[in-house]
C-alpha cells in the first residue's frame, strides 16, 4: 500500500487533503482512483492512518479516515549520520540507503579531503533535493518519519554538537584495535538513545581531523579488515548499529 506524509494542517476531523506534488504523483503516475486505499502519516506526529480516497482533483486528493494504525514503524534510538561531502550521486544514495535503514538526520560535513565543493549558490536547492530523495525512502520504507537533512558545515563546527549524544562512532580505516562490535558492546541500552556517526569523504578522514576528534572524546572504530567505501561505510555502520540494539528483526 502506498503511503503519504502529511501535516497537521491537512488533517480534519474525519478527512485528510493530500496536496503539491504528491496529487500529481497519486493521480498521473500510480492512477489511483475513488475508493482506492492508502497509508497517510502526519509528520508532526507520527500517527498513521489506513484512508479511502474519496475525491481527486488538480488542487488536492481527498482522503477519508477509515482507522488509525498504530503499528509504529520507527526505531527506538536517534541516529545522526555526519558524512564529509562525497561526489553528488554518491550522496545521494547514501541519503537514500540510510533513510531505508532508519537514521533519523543526516548532516553533510565539509573535511580536509573532501573532493567536492559546495557552491554557496546552489545549495538551496541541493538540499531540497536531498530532502526529497529522503522523503521518497521515507514513503517507500514506510517509514513514520522524514529525516532531517541539514545544511553542510564544517567540521570544526559540529564539536559542540556532539556533546548531544550519549556516543560518536569515527570510522577510521587506520583504526587498528578498536573493533566497532567491541565498542558498541559496551553501550548501555536505554530508552531515546542518540549515536552520532562521524564518515570520510573520498579522501578519507585526515590524522589532523582525528587528533582532533580524539580531543571530543569520541570513539575512533575501525569496520573490519576491508577498506569501505565513503558510500557504503555509512550504510554498513547504520546497520550494524540498528541490528546491535534490536532495531532489525
Amino acid at each position: 500500500m502506498n503511503k503519504f506524509f502529511v501535516t497537521q494542517n491537512q488533517i480534519e476531523d474525519k478527512t485528510i487533503d493530500i496536496i503539491e506534488d504528491d496529487v500529481k504523483h497519486i493521480k498521473n503516475v500510480l492512477r489511483m482512483k475513488t475508493k482506492d486505499k492508502i497509508e497517510i502519516c502526519n509528520i508532526n506526529n507520527s500517527d498513521n492512518y489506513l484512508c479511502e480516497i474519496i475525491e481527486l482533483n488538480k488542487d488536492y486528493v481527498r482522503c477519508k479516515i477509515i482507522q488509525k494504525i498504530e503499528d509504529k514503524k520507527e526505531a527506538g534510538l536517534y541516529l545522526h549520520i555526519f558524512q564529509g561531502i562525497p561526489k553528488a550521486e554518491k550522496m545521494e544514495a547514501i541519503i537514500q540507503k540510510t533513510t531505508e535503514i532508519g537514521v533519523s538526520e543526516i548532516t553533510p560535513i565539509i573535511m580536509q579531503r573532501c573532493v567536492t565543493k559546495i557552491d554557496n549558490t546552489n545549495t538551496t536547492k541541493k538540499i531540497q533535493r536531498w530532502q526529497k530523495i529522503a522523503e521518497v525512502a521515507a514513503k517507500q520504507s514506510k517509514r513514520d518519519k522524514i529525516p532531517i537533512i541539514n545544511l553542510p558545515v564544517n567540521i570544526k563546527n559540529i564539536y559542540e554538537k556532539l556533546t548531544n549524544y550519549d556516543i560518536v562512532l569515527v570510522a577510521y580505516e587506520e583504526e587498528k584495535e578498536n573493533g566497532i562490535k567491541s565498542i558498541l558492546n559496551k553501550v548501555n541500552k536505554k530508552e531515546n538513545l542518540k549515536i552520532a556517526i562521524i564518515i570520510g569523504p573520498e579522501g578519507g578522514i585526515s590524522k589532523e581531523e582525528i587528533t582532533e576528534l580524539e580531543s571530543k572524546n569520541v570513539k575512533i572504530v575501525s569496520l573490519g579488515k576491508r577498506i569501505l567505501r565513503t558510500e557504503t561505510a555509512p550504510i554498513v555502520l547504520s546497520s550494524i548499529i540498528m541490528y546491535q540494539f534490536d532495531e532489525m528483526g
